[in-house]
């Protein structure tokens, strides 16, 4: 895990000892008051054909001013928090070569200084761990200056938040070759071994004792078992309960049903819902979030063998229900289910499941929105939290008229449509929905509210943007962290 150190320093930008300074400019036209005590950097970023689009960073030379480089990123005007924080983030991220960057946003309200912080962290991740050389470093260290005495407050929160961020980037770009289900689990006991969060795992004797067919079916063709990793945050106190379920598919080979070559590539990616989980987890031990927050890991190698198993086979859930396996493609929503279950026995206020589900969502929404499924309520809960998180994502349905789609001639429901690929997130939603628990015992009592991310789209950049990088981009964490933070309050 790599982002940079960050501090906030009392001394002018003009002064600071570092080996670049950046600075967040709004448009032009807006800056001849900010740039006073910087004689000549209007007319040079004029003549650089700087103009404060968002994210746009020029260079140039001030040397009456500073010896130092000087780069300019633009924020927009009357920029919002989440484009000072992309603003910052791509300036960090794309500004290589200098271990130490100060970074300076004349002119800023106080309350944008938090996305500076947030912006900074996240764009200077960087994960190389296989190259044997590298290119120029992104920053080390990070100082922000100008910031107001009270955003000393904010940087607990944001290191917080960029190490999950990061912990989910590290575990998703590892190769799978070194990240099983077994080598998952011992990550996550390592990732909150400091913390007081209680951690479980089942291995494949105590899946099959306690019955967790669909975890076992997708694992048992591959030569690494699978595993069921729990983890529980029950701060003393504590009268709320959040439950987070991850789809942590460690490679994704599409079983028997097989992908084409194209399509396997990346799929080393199919266990960022799971990574998510235990990220956030730790973000809410760390921050001492006054609510329990419990995980649940659904980890398994979906992989062809004479194990593996064959389209048209059944596997029973955890809660009884069988599921006619049609698609082992389709294994996502299969291993869910027996979290899902797992996690309605312990009777949450919520229940939260996040996956790299449907290649649908993709069409659906492209790469950046996550799609968001569930009880209204918690729905609505979950897109305010995303608001204030600065992330996107949209509500899709749950059409009652689909129920009969899930059907199986043999079993209690079927894991695909076979031949048709309409609204094949909305299926994938439906199917886990069968599999939350009640509120009660009581035949009659409502469903525990549910809210479904679907990060098969958003879980990926296919281009830098912003403060994210080509790759895993930790999508809906900062959403879930500010959701728990609200739940807590």
């Amino acid at each position: 895990m790599a982002f940079p150190e960050l501090s906030i320093s009392s001394t002018p930008l003009t002064q600071a000892d570092a080996d670049a300074l950046v600075l967040a400019l709004p448009p032009l036209d807006e800056t001849e008051e900010l740039l006073a005590e910087w004689p000549g950097l209007a007319a040079a970023l004029a003549g650089a054909g700087f103009v404060g689009s968002p994210g746009s960073t020029t260079r140039v030379a001030l040397p009456d001013v500073t010896a130092l480089p000087v780069f300019a990123v633009g924020t927009g005007a009357d920029p919002s928090a989440a484009a000072v924080r992309d603003a910052v983030g791509a300036a960090v991220r794309t500004t290589t070569g200098f271990a130490h960057l100060a970074v300076g946003a004349p002119g800023l309200g106080d309350d944008r200084w938090p996305a500076v912080a947030e912006g900074a962290l996240l764009g200077g991740y960087r994960f190389d761990d296989y190259k044997k050389t590298t290119g120029p470093a992104r920053a080390e260290h990070v100082s922000l200056h100008g910031a107001p005495a009270e955003a000393d407050a904010s940087l607990p929160r944001a290191r917080t938040v960029a190490a999950a961020a990061a912990l989910v980037k590290d575990l998703v770009n590892t190769p799978a070759q070194w990240l099983g289900p077994q080598d998952l689990a011992e990550a996550a006991q390592g990732a909150v071994a400091d913390l007081p969060v209680e951690v479980t795992v089942l291995e494949e004797t105590a899946l099959e004792e306690q019955g967790f067919g669909g975890i076992l079916g997708i694992g048992q063709g591959s030569d690494r078992p699978p595993r069921l990793v729990h983890l529980d945050y029950h701060p003393e106190g504590a009268d709320h309960h959040v439950a987070l379920v991850g789809k942590g598919i460690t490679f994704d080979t599409g079983g028997l049903s097989l992908k084409p070559p194209a399509g396997m590539v990346g799929m080393k990616f199919d266990m960022a819902g799971a990574a998510t989980v235990l990220a956030v987890v730790r973000a809410a031990a760390e921050l001492g979030l006054p609510i329990r927050v419990s995980g649940w890991l659904c980890v398994a190698d979906n992989m062809p063998s004479g194990r593996a198993l064959r389209p048209g086979d059944v596997v029973r859930i955890a809660d009884g229900q069988s599921v006619e396996v049609l698609n082992t493609d389709a294994e996502g929503r299969v291993v869910l289910a027996d979290g899902l279950v797992a996690a309605s026995r312990t009777r949450p206020d919520l229940i939260v499941d996040v996956a790299t589900l449907t290649g649908a969502i993709i069409v659906a929404l492209g790469h950046r929105h996550t799609g968001v499924m569930g009880d209204d309520d918690a729905v609505a809960a979950y897109l305010a939290a995303a608001e204030r998180a600065d992330e996107l994502a949209w509500h899709l349905p749950l059409p009652a008229h689909m129920e009969d789609e899930l059907d199986s001639p043999i079993a209690d429901l079927q894991n695909a449509k076979i031949g048709d690929t309409s609204a094949g997130s909305l299926f994938a939603g439906l199917f886990l929905q069968r599999f939350v628990g009640r509120v009660s015992d009581d035949d009659d009592a409502p469903r525990i509210p549910w809210v479904h991310l679907d990060i098969a789209g958003s879980g990926t950049a296919k281009a830098s943007f912003g403060a994210t990088d080509k790759g895993p981009t930790a999508a809906t964490v900062r959403s879930l962290v500010a959701l728990l933070e609200e739940a807590g309050r």
